[in-house]
């Protein structure tokens, strides 16, 4: 059992991964208009794991690993990096990323089931209900981005990002049931590693790299964004709250995703501000306080402690 400092921290961790990641969909959209997915993932991941072995050799980590635990790297890099960014990034094609922070919202949910199948974990009335409070505040923010009721029309983009929520789920769960005996840290540089190099033929195959001296310095630093922040720390955060926290609970933090998305949307496409969005946001982060067992009464207790 990990004392409540403990699982505080991990909070923390998984806080920060998203709101990386509900950036990401902004940044996302500004690099497509030059690169195709496979180039723009190609960069990001080649970005995020120089940067993470840099951390590695700056700390003087080992990066070797037993021959045994191979596979279950390469499971969880197609997975969780390589399917999963593939299907986000050719959805944002055709859908708006505000639609995109929408649809990920249903990851939570994937993920509570198949922890409650797979990792034997509780589904009990507070979780629950922390869901479906949650879940309301979700849709209040994403029905009023644009001042007017939201409008769903099913198209492949749709469906793609349905399955990678689908993938993140399943992703989640091996991540906490393989159990891999080395540092997060470790894992991430490899898992980034494995999605530069599955992913790099396809930018061969496209000529991608012909559009990258196209690029202005605001796209590159969206791409280093990308790269450092949503695929290198934001996965390492990601895989040492998993170490603490239960997977159903962890998932719970991707309810804040559309949140974050919409500051962004404010902040960097100069969107308007509508009061009700920020209502459903609050409601957001009552609903992920209830689930994870009062988060705002184990902030209150780290803070005031003596």
């Amino acid at each position: 059992m990990f004392p409540f400092r403990t699982k505080l921290t991990a909070s923390l961790y998984a806080l920060l991964s998203i709101s990386f990641w509900g950036v990401s969909f902004v940044s996302a959209k500004a690099v497509l208009g030059k690169l195709d997915p496979y180039s723009l993932l190609v960069l990001r991941f080649g970005i995020g794991a120089l940067f993470l072995l840099m951390i590695l050799l700056l700390n003087r980590s080992r990066l070797r690993i037993s021959i045994g635990y191979i596979p279950h790297l390469v499971v969880l890099g197609i997975l969780g990096v390589f399917i999963h960014q593939v299907l986000q990034a050719t959805s944002l094609l055709t859908i708006k990323a505000s639609s995109a922070g929408w649809l990920i919202s249903f990851s939570p949910i994937f993920t509570v089931l198949l922890s409650v199948l797979f990792l034997h974990e509780k589904m009990d009335v507070k979780k629950a209900l922390g869901m479906l409070v949650a879940i309301t505040g979700v849709f209040i923010v994403t029905t009023t981005r644009s001042g007017h009721s939201f409008e769903f029309a099913m198209n492949i983009g749709f469906i793609l990002m349905i399955l990678s929520t689908l993938n993140w789920a399943v992703y989640s769960i091996l991540l906490k049931k393989l159990q891999i005996p080395y540092p997060a840290l470790v894992v991430t540089f490899y898992m980034s590693l494995i999605g530069f190099v599955l992913t790099l033929p396809f930018m061969i195959r496209n000529k991608g790299w012909e559009a990258i001296p196209l690029l202005t310095q605001t796209e590159w630093a969206h791409l280093l964004f990308l790269g450092i922040f949503v695929s290198g720390i934001g996965y390492w955060y990601w895989g040492k709250a998993l170490e603490v926290l239960d997977a159903s609970r962890v998932s719970i933090f991707i309810y804040l995703e559309p949140l974050v998305t919409l500051i962004a949307a404010i902040i960097l496409l100069h969107e308007k501000f509508i009061l009700i969005s920020a209502v459903g946001g609050i409601i957001i982060m009552i609903g992920v306080a209830i689930v994870n067992g009062g988060l705002a009464r184990l902030v209150a207790s780290a803070i005031f402690k003596k």
